[in-house]
């Protein structure tokens, strides 16, 4: 089992179809202590913190086109928009940054398992 330092808080956060419920899943499943955090759908600019106040703060990027491929979305770029400017604030305190649009759901539990076992 793969674990961060004990009581250190993970938060997950990016628009949707950035691979945030896949990499929660699996994370848990290696013992890390993670949470999901829907800023994209908030008006609060640093929710994320409000609900989680996470110790590492990830944020997984994924473009229009490719969130569309991943899962049929029922909105269009203006919304896409809307959750951009949503995340601004997560953008900008985010320990670790990753487009996801060129990795699978493996390579990018990897990456972050990579990223996480240099922070320890």
């Amino acid at each position: 089992m793969t674990t961060t330092k004990e009581g250190v808080l993970l938060g997950v956060v990016g628009p949707c179809s950035a691979g945030k419920s896949t990499l929660t899943a699996k994370l848990r499943e290696h013992g890390i202590n993670i949470k999901q955090i829907a800023q994209e759908h908030s008006y609060v600019k640093d929710m994320w913190r409000r609900l989680a106040n996470p110790d590492i703060l990830i944020f997984l990027q994924v473009s229009y086109p490719i969130a569309q491929e991943r899962r049929r979305l029922s909105w269009g770029p203006k919304e896409y928009e809307v959750q951009q400017h949503r995340l601004r604030d997560a953008r900008e305190y985010a320990d670790f940054y990753l487009d996801t649009d060129k990795l699978t759901p493996e390579e990018i539990f990897l990456k972050v398992l990579e990223f996480i076992r240099e922070d320890k």
